[in-house]
């Protein structure tokens, strides 16, 4: 069974909401230093969500036939992806102090947020066109 282009963004669309409200949860409350934090369930669905999220987006990007290297703002969400894992894990538990876990917090949301504006402009420098 084939899933068509509109259902699989569904998916991704969904996933990229679920990800994000989860991010932004679990960073307030690793900040909190909240007990719920240490529940498996709590460490665990955001990679089910964030598989999904990141097989959505291969998928979409082969069915589509995008490549990062012709589209630059593909590829510049890839790169961006990847600062927004780094900085998501040092706010989570990495990083050593309190200061530096609320600027990769603060630093991980406005990379979501620069993503999520690429992806509906396709333009790479949206954020500065403001």
């Amino acid at each position: 069974m084939a899933i068509d282009y509109a259902t699989l963004k569904l998916v991704h669309v969904t996933c990229v909401v679920a990800s994000g409200i989860g991010f932004a949860l679990r960073g307030a409350l690793a900040l909190a230093d909240a007990p719920v934090m240490r529940q498996r369930w709590v460490r665990v669905a955001p990679h089910l969500v964030d598989t999904l999220l990141l097989g959505s987006a291969i998928w979409m990007a082969v069915l589509a036939h995008l490549k990062p290297t012709q589209h630059p703002w593909l590829g510049t969400k890839i790169v961006l992806l990847v600062a927004y894992v780094v900085l998501g894990a040092l706010a989570l538990r990495r990083a050593r102090t309190r200061r530096t876990r609320i600027a990769a917090y603060v630093g991980a949301l406005a990379v979501f947020a620069w993503i999520v504006g690429i992806a509906l402009t396709r333009r790479p420098a949206w954020l500065f066109d403001l």
